[in-house]
């Protein structure tokens, strides 16, 4: 097979994929849990084929809303990524999630029932299921200037504590539990992020 037609096929295969998720995805905005033979059917694409991409329905749900907020995500860190102010670069974060984190409610909470459906699935390699790795990347990107000041422990502790008060999950206790939203939890979740940061550097610096 010819290096041609070999890329060819790498790139038919991710477009496949990528209409899979732009069409899963519009279903969810429109307030449904696509199967896969229903994003397949909108998408204009066998059911047989679909499944080669997406095993499950949770498979495909999971993947459509993480693949929805990637861009703006993205975008949003490279904007901050010439500031060297760990508390900004935080903060410009945490305003980020929130905002998609509302603006795309139906698509995270649909990523959440899926990780809370495969959680009480066995793994046919009985390895762990994990979501969150694309927050952890932006979070470690957003207090980058201080990995060298903490020591390696500290960073990661800061990482793992921030992922916690960052997210849907820490909007969807502030607005279902506590009942603030908005501007409100917005503040709130800067707030937790800079006194995660403010604690950590305290402690280095009594080290």
């Amino acid at each position: 097979m010819s290096q041609d037609i070999s890329r060819e096929r790498t790139n038919q295969k991710a477009r496949t994929r990528s209409d899979l998720l732009v069409s899963a995805g519009a279903l969810i905005r429109a307030g449904k849990r696509p199967t896969v033979e229903e994003a397949a059917l909108a998408a204009g694409i066998s059911k047989r084929t679909a499944y080669r991409y997406f095993t499950s329905q949770e498979h495909l749900l999971a993947d459509a809303a993480l693949e929805t907020l990637r861009p703006r995500m993205d975008e949003m860190m490279a904007s901050v990524s010439t500031s060297d102010d760990a508390h900004a670069r935080v903060a410009s974060l945490a305003i980020a999630m929130r905002r998609l984190a509302e603006e795309y409610d139906a698509e995270l909470r649909e990523m959440i029932r899926a990780s809370l459906d495969r959680s009480v699935m066995p793994a046919a390699n009985d390895a762990p299921r994990q979501r969150g790795g694309r927050r952890l990347e932006w979070i470690r990107a957003s207090i980058d200037p201080l990995r060298d000041t903490l020591p390696a422990g500290s960073f990661d502790q800061l990482t793992n504590c921030l992922a916690v008060c960052l997210g849907i999950d820490a909007l969807i206790v502030l607005r279902d539990v506590c009942g603030v939203s908005g501007e409100d939890a917005e503040q709130l979740m800067v707030w937790m992020a800079d006194a995660l940061v403010d604690r950590v550097l305290a402690e280095t610096r009594e080290i």
